[in-house]
């Protein structure tokens, strides 16, 4: 017997999925979760965790790790509504053992948890490695992202938020006590540090990666 854990935070969804398991003879859901928090108390002893990766309180990518923690033999089957490969790959790279589209009919998801249990990947050896390359790629421009903030100045920093703040350059000159030519002095200089070649640019990478906030 499987023992399973669905986790999503619609009940209307998780329902008719829990019954169709039910009707399987090798699977028992014994237990059902909305949130993260909640399904953390409910590991223990659980084959297979069905996950979204939409939570009210994070991405159940989180939820991988603890699962195996608790039980190194169970499997996370992550079913998701975003088509985002980037998704799939964070999902894999944490341990996910598969990931389904939330499109897929629930027969797909029960035929999907019998070929885990019974040892089949879900995923082929060329899937793999093509989104672990994906997430690795990822992570060194997250990498590369967080080196480009840490070498902004205060004043760099400053000029960002004023352009957040929708400031003209004559604006930023007067709130810094500085001159025009100087502030788009750092703005050239915002721009290559972190790659772009805009203002809006600069802005949307600001928020991205926590510099600015548009209020």
């Amino acid at each position: 017997m499987n023992f399973v854990l669905l986790v999503d935070d619609h009940a209307t969804f998780r329902e008719p999925l829990a019954f169709m398991f039910d009707r399987e003879p090798e699977f028992e859901v014994i237990a059902e979760a909305g949130s993260l928090a909640e399904a953390r108390g409910m590991l223990e002893g659980i084959d297979l965790a069905v996950v979204d990766l939409d939570l009210p309180d994070g991405d159940g990518t989180e939820l991988i790790g603890d699962l195996r923690a608790a039980n190194p033999s169970g499997a996370v089957l992550v079913l998701t509504a975003t088509a985002d490969r980037e998704a799939y790959a964070r999902a894999v790279e944490a341990g996910a053992a598969g990931v389904l589209h939330k499109s897929v009919r629930i027969k797909e998801v029960v035929d999907a948890a019998r070929r885990l249990a019974a040892g089949e990947p879900l995923l082929s050896t060329n899937e793999v490695i093509e989104l672990l390359q994906l997430a690795g790629r990822r992570r060194e421009q997250n990498y590369e992202a967080q080196r480009a903030v840490e070498s902004l100045t205060p004043r760099e920093r400053e000029v960002l938020e004023a352009l957040a703040a929708g400031l003209s350059d004559k604006e930023i000159s007067e709130r810094l006590h500085v001159g025009i030519g100087t502030v788009r002095n750092h703005v050239v200089n915002i721009f290559n540090k972190i790659g772009v070649h805009s203002r809006l640019q600069a802005l949307v990478f600001g928020v991205r990666h926590g510099v600015v906030e548009i209020r």
